[in-house]
């Protein structure tokens, strides 16, 4: 059986939750083009290595980030949203929010 640690209801197992994929800005949509729009939404990256990725723990419907490594399926690191934009926040030069302000939910 595999774990996961959910931030707000600790190691929990993994069928409990629903991965959306990996964070991405948000362009904003009253001046992107429609070909960058149809690729921000219909398009993934697909990076292998080290990504940060939005989780929703189903029963409680909780939203987090998880820091997972995409070539050996590890879970490295579970964080609150808050969490997240405060670690990116903390690096110079790295955007922590999407056009509007904030990380676009999936």
């Amino acid at each position: 059986m595999k774990i996961m640690n959910c931030p707000l209801n600790g190691p929990r197992n993994i069928t409990e939750f629903v991965s959306f994929g990996e964070i991405r800005d948000m362009p904003d949509p009253a001046t992107v083009s429609d070909s960058d729009w149809g690729a921000y939404v219909f398009l993934e990256n697909n990076t292998a290595g080290v990504i940060d990725e939005w989780w929703l723990h189903a029963p409680t419907n909780f939203w987090f980030i998880a820091r997972r490594n995409t070539v050996t399926d590890e879970v490295l690191e579970t964080m609150t949203v808050d969490q997240y934009r405060a670690s990116k926040a903390a690096v110079p030069g790295v955007a922590a929010t999407g056009a509007a302000g904030k990380a676009a939910l999936p």
